[in-house]
């Protein structure tokens, strides 16, 4: 269907300019910045030019009007006057009558008028039409007073401004003509600079286009040039690569957490599929003891894993000055009759800047594993060591291997020992403790209590963090 005039006269001419590509966009503002310039410049030099075109005129006037004049004081006046050029001069005296004249000047009438001989008297040069001398062309005009006090006179000269308008209307054109070549030769200079400039970009969008998300990492070309995109590029493929290892920790993430959720819910199906299948032989309060079994286990691991997602999550959370000995004495109190003692050592405040909840959540979780592992019992202590803060959880359990020091605190790893559903772990303890000290910016790690195994966390006191700053 084709526009009627009224669609055609509404469209705006932004619309227009913004389906150009950016190269012709920019070809076309360097090529107007260009004319432009030339424009103004152009019409600068030709003004300047006429201005000087007329004053080398009326110096030449002039110094012709001075010989006469010094005939006239010299009282050698001689008619015809003697001339020079192209110009025509005349001798007037106060009442405008002609004394003396050029050959090609009129002899009766005065070249001037009444009018423009008071104007020149005064010392300033004229534009007088050649028809008043019979030429085609328009003359310049000037005056020079002379002659004895009781009889002034005035020597008229006219030059012709033929030549001087000649000479602007060639510099006028040139101007125009060089204007035109130098606007098309920025023009195409600038399509050529800015089509180089663009082919990176254009590299970059179809290396971008080719980017599936697949899983499949592919990086974006880098251009050679050590410039603004180069830099682009190589802060976009570092973006890529994170992007890439925060999907494939993802997808592991995914994998495991449907892993070890299908253990508890194979073992809560084949429950209530017994009791289902063979009733009398099956006691019901068994069956649901084991049942709710699997269901707390699933809760933790969920729980835990809600946890471990807003640990990711990249935005803010609210912080503060918090007494890690507060919050130590706090987790412990609230454990129930726990299956080994506990002793906490925390005699002294020792402060950390951070969130109270997520502390609470990597101390409880310290202390769960040490008395799920413990044979007698737990310690926990807390000191202030200057700019740090340190917590240790102890207990006199086995001592974890060395190779495995570093792998305990990856996501749902369990060490053999570990391994059985009455261990009531899900995997994830550790690695949430690693997460909330790093947000912190500190560290965990892991060694031998003799006998037994301890782990150290240290939190800076004051730490300036992106998630929980």
């Amino acid at each position: 269907m084709t526009p009627g005039p009224t669609e055609m006269s509404g469209r705006s001419p932004w619309s227009v300019r913004l389906k150009l590509s950016l190269r012709a966009q920019l070809t076309i503002a360097a090529t107007t910045v260009a004319a432009l310039v030339l424009t103004v410049g152009g019409t600068l030099t030709l003004i300047m030019l006429q201005q000087t075109l007329l004053r080398e005129l009326d110096e030449s006037a002039r110094s012709h009007g001075h010989d006469i004049a010094a005939l006239v004081e010299a009282d050698r006046l001689t008619n015809p006057l003697p001339s020079s050029g192209a110009a025509i001069a005349q001798v007037v005296d106060a009442q405008g009558r002609v004394l003396a004249s050029t050959p090609g000047g009129d002899r009766l009438v005065p070249i001037l008028s009444r009018d423009d001989l008071a104007v020149v008297r005064a010392g300033e040069a004229i534009d007088m039409p050649g028809t008043r001398i019979g030429q085609p062309e328009p003359f310049r005009a000037i005056g020079i007073e002379t002659g004895p006090p009781d009889g002034p006179q005035t020597v008229l000269v006219a030059v012709s401004l033929a030549e001087q308008r000649r000479t602007a209307n060639l510099l006028r054109l040139a101007i125009v003509g060089a204007g035109v070549v130098v606007a098309a030769a920025v023009g195409l200079l600038s399509w050529f600079v800015t089509g180089r400039t663009l082919r990176p970009v254009e590299q970059l969008r179809s290396g971008a286009a080719e980017i599936t998300g697949t899983g499949e990492q592919r990086l974006l070309p880098v251009p050679v040039a050590r410039d603004e995109l180069h830099r682009l590029a190589t802060t976009l493929n570092d973006m890529l690569k994170r992007l890439e290892a925060a999907s494939a920790r993802q997808r592991a993430f995914v994998a495991d957490a449907a892993h070890e959720l299908r253990s508890p819910i194979a073992a809560l199906r084949t429950e209530l599929e017994v009791g289902l299948a063979h009733p009398d032989a099956v006691d019901p309060y068994e069956t649901a003891r084991e049942a709710l079994a699997e269901v707390e286990r699933m809760e933790r691991l969920v729980e835990d894993l809600l946890i471990l997602a807003r640990l990711d999550e990249p935005r803010r959370r609210t912080s503060t000055d918090v007494d890690l000995r507060d919050v130590t004495r706090d987790v412990v109190d609230q454990l129930r009759d726990p299956r080994v003692p506990i002793r906490v050592d925390a005699t002294e405040s020792a402060w950390v800047f951070g969130d109270p909840h997520a502390l609470g959540r990597l101390v409880r979780n310290l202390v769960d594993n040490a008395v799920r592992h413990a044979v007698t019992g737990v310690d926990v202590d807390v000191r202030s060591l200057g700019i740090l803060t340190e917590l240790r959880v102890s207990n006199d359990g086995p001592p974890v291997p060395l190779a495995d020091r570093e792998r305990i605190f990856e996501r749902f790893t369990r060490l053999d020992d570990a391994r059985g559903r009455d261990a009531g772990g899900t995997g994830l303890g550790l690695a949430i403790v690693r997460e909330i000290a790093q947000a912190h910016g500190g560290h965990v790690t892991v060694g031998d209590a003799f006998p037994g195994a301890r782990f150290t966390v240290r939190l800076p006191v004051r730490h300036s963090g992106t998630r929980l700053s």
